[in-house]
């Protein structure tokens, strides 16, 4: 799976490979099994485009899973819980949802990207997986319940997005 790491501007600063498994169930045996090469620091693979509202989260898979479920909200991959943390916010942003992988270093990347939002005035909610990242809720429960878990997190103002 190739990914395209952009910036505001839409330009291509890097690009992300994960190595799939021919069956299709899960990556590849190979080490790495992902690969990041360019410009990361403040990028991210949009997988749509914002709104005025965003949905980042560390892994593509993890954002496509989110996605999958709730394909009314616009998403992000970070790559990283350290990208996570200094991705670039676009202007125009009112609402930040934080999907975090349920880690110590998912929670610290999302108080620094939640106090970087706060600092210029956009509202933001983090968004906890019931497993270990969406990406394993989604695989264990399906689509309903996957939004259904969100729908308990996500904003009033913004649950119309989720499919009903």
């Amino acid at each position: 799976m190739i990914a395209a790491i952009t910036d505001g501007a839409g330009a291509v600063q890097g690009v992300h490979r994960t190595w799939l498994a021919p069956d299709g169930q899960g990556k590849a045996a190979v080490n790495p099994q992902r690969r990041a090469m360019g410009h990361l620091l403040g990028n991210a693979v949009r997988l749509t485009s914002q709104d005025d509202i965003l949905v980042i989260g560390e892994g593509v898979e993890t954002m496509l899973s989110l996605s999958e479920a709730a394909p009314g909200l616009p998403v992000w991959a970070a790559l990283s819980s350290g990208h996570l943390g200094a991705v670039r916010l676009p202007e125009g942003l009112k609402r930040l949802y934080v999907a975090i992988d349920r880690d110590p270093a998912g929670q610290r990347a999302a108080e620094r990207l939640s106090a970087r939002a706060t600092e210029v005035g956009v509202s933001v909610r983090v968004l906890e997986p019931g497993l270990g990242d969406f990406n394993d809720d989604l695989r264990a429960n399906g689509n309903v319940a996957l939004r259904q878990h969100l729908a308990g997190q996500i904003g009033p103002e913004d649950r119309h997005r989720l499919p009903s």
